[in-house]
C-alpha cells in the first residue's frame, strides 16, 4: 500500500495560496480545500444556514438563503464574540466534509493529499493532522495589492483582514518548507512547485 503524505497548505490571503493548490492538483495531488466546503456549508440552502439564522438572526440570511457575507464581516469586526460563534457552527462541519473528501482522496489511490487551510496555523489541531507545512509567503503591501486588484475591497478593509489572521512570522515559524511569491511570474511559481513536488510523493518531471 502506498504511504500516504498528508501536505497542510497555507499562506495569508492574496499570496497565492490557491493558484499553489492547483499546480499542485496539476501534480496528482487531491485537494481538500477548506475555504470552499464553508462556502458550500454557507451557500443557499447550505448545512450550516439553519443554526446561523437561528445564532444570529434572518437578518445574516441573504432573500436566497445564503450567508450575507457583507453583513457578517462587518460583525465580526465589530463584535469580539462574533467569530467565535460563527466558527462554532462552521467548524465541525467543515471538519467532517474534510475527513470525508480526504477517505474518497486515499480509496481512490491518491499519494498526497493537500490540505488547503487559511487558519492552519492559527487551528490547534491541524499541525497534529498533516506530515508536512508548505506555506507561501508574500510581503503585506503584494498582499494588499493583489487583494483590492481582485475584490472590491478599500485598503483598510483588507488590512483588517490581515490582521485577524496569523501574523506573517508564525505562519513561517510552523513552515517546514516556504514558497516566496511576491514577485514571481505564475511560470517561476509553477518551476518552484515542480521544484519540491518530490517531496510530496508527485512527480517532478
Amino acid at each position: 500500500m502506498v504511504a500516504v503524505v498528508r501536505l497542510g497548505l497555507t499562506g495569508g490571503i492574496g499570496s497565492g495560496k490557491s493558484t499553489v493548490a492547483r499546480l499542485l492538483a496539476d501534480r496528482g495531488a487531491a485537494v481538500v480545500d477548506a475555504d470552499a466546503i464553508a462556502r458550500d456549508l454557507t451557500a443557499p440552502g447550505g448545512p450550516a444556514m439553519p443554526s446561523i439564522a437561528a445564532t444570529f438572526g434572518h437578518d445574516f440570511v441573504t432573500p436566497e438563503g445564503a450567508l450575507n457575507r457583507e453583513k457578517m464581516r462587518t460583525l465580526v469586526y465589530t463584535d469580539p464574540t462574533a467569530r467565535q460563534r460563527l466558527e462554532a457552527i462552521i467548524h465541525p462541519l467543515v471538519g467532517l466534509e474534510t475527513q470525508r473528501q480526504a477517505s474518497s482522496a486515499v480509496s481512490q489511490g491518491h499519494s498526497c493529499i493537500v490540505f488547503d487551510i487559511p487558519l492552519l496555523v492559527e487551528s490547534p489541531s491541524w499541525r497534529q493532522k498533516v506530515d508536512h507545512v508548505l506555506v507561501v509567503d508574500c510581503t503585506p503591501d503584494v498582499q494588499i495589492s493583489r487583494v483590492m486588484a481582485r475584490n472590491p475591497l478599500t485598503r483598510n478593509e483588507v488590512e483588517k483582514i490581515i490582521s485577524s489572521q496569523a501574523g506573517r512570522e508564525r505562519r513561517l515559524g510552523a513552515a517546514d518548507t516556504v514558497i516566496f511569491n511576491a514577485d514571481l511570474s505564475f511560470q517561476e511559481l509553477a518551476d518552484e512547485v515542480r521544484q519540491i513536488s518530490h517531496r510530496f510523493g508527485l512527480s517532478s518531471a
